[in-house]
């Protein structure tokens, strides 16, 4: 039991081949994770300013049907 057998090794080398072998997955997995926060940020910035043109619009036509109401 102190000792490892030709499997434990085998089954390590394959899970360290898995993540750091090849062509990087960790760097390729974190570089899409930034991908995604990114784009989220970005859709969540145009998401508020959609909103806040919308209100500017209701408020300004508001106020043109307030001014319009009042002259008639």
């Amino acid at each position: 039991m102190g000792t490892f057998s030709i499997w434990h090794w085998l089954i390590v080398l394959v899970v360290v081949l898995v993540l750091f072998g090849g062509r990087g997955k960790i760097p390729s997995l974190m570089g899409d994770v930034a991908k995604g926060i990114k784009s989220f940020k970005t859709n969540m910035k145009d998401e508020n300013a959609a909103s806040s043109e919308k209100i500017e619009e209701a408020s300004t036509t508001s106020a043109r049907e307030e001014d319009e109401t009042a002259k008639s």
